[in-house]
């Protein structure tokens, strides 16, 4: 027995963490990245099969509920502006000057030829609220401890049946996370760095998407400028504001 306990000892003196349960590392992941609201600026850099173009954003969001995005450059995107309001979407155009409704299979088209679809932006919910989890190990990501966990959809309107995340184990940020459809397909993959801290929480500044069933190679978003819970006028969130 007292060689057991030494065993178990030196292991965790080795790696430097205890495993704690899925459901506390989902919890800990949603307190980093969720929030009552923030405000940010970005970039988005598509990487196609021949040349890469960049986009630049700043959004407003509360919650998982209501979303407002500008985009800022090229001249080309420019004025161009997404709201969502619960799980409706619509999109102004500067150049036809009209407001469109993405819906239903809508959703799933990319957006702006990135590796990502309005599905992708649009669901914000915390990981707690939508799936189940299990550890099922630990491995060595970029020279960090992480926790391997397995998600399983526990509610019918999410657009990945399952995911597998690799957790730093001191900081409880995805490091990288494959999305499986129902049948086990890999659909998408994403690699997150750059990890800094914001107020008190860790968050990746960089965030590389992978559409795997498409060719390029992925989209890459950074955040250039994050502020959490900011006093965010109402009307921001209003179908008036897309033409302003």
């Amino acid at each position: 027995m007292k060689y057991i306990l030494t065993a178990f000892l030196t292991v965790w003196l080795v790696t430097g963490y205890s495993q704690p349960k899925a459901e506390e590392i989902l919890e800990r992941i949603d307190q980093n990245m969720s929030s009552e609201n923030r405000v940010f600026e970005s970039s988005m850099t598509i990487h196609g099969k021949r040349s890469s173009r960049t986009i630049t954003s700043k959004s407003w969001s509360v919650g998982d509920e209501k979303s407002f995005t500008e985009y800022l450059s090229p001249a080309r995107e420019q004025g161009t502006k997404m709201l969502k309001l619960e799980d409706q979407l619509w999109i102004y155009s500067p150049s036809t000057d009209r407001t469109i409704q993405i819906s239903g299979h809508m959703l799933r088209q990319s957006v702006m030829g990135s590796d990502l679809s309005y599905e992708d932006m649009m669901d914000d919910r915390k990981l707690t609220d939508t799936y189940d989890a299990e550890v099922t190990g630990s491995e060595e990501v970029d020279g960090r401890k992480a926790w391997v966990l397995e998600l399983t959809a526990k509610v019918d309107d999410v657009a990945y049946a399952a995911r597998k995340l690799w957790v730093d184990a001191e900081r409880y940020i995805p490091l990288r996370e494959d999305l499986f459809a129902k049948s086990g397909q890999l659909l998408k993959r994403s690699v997150m760095s750059d990890v800094v801290e914001v107020d008190g929480r860790w968050f990746p500044k960089t965030i590389l998407y992978k559409d795997m069933l498409k060719q390029g190679d992925g989209t890459e978003f950074k955040m250039l400028d994050i502020k959490f819970n900011q006093d965010i006028p109402e009307h921001i969130f209003s179908k008036a504001s897309l033409k302003m």
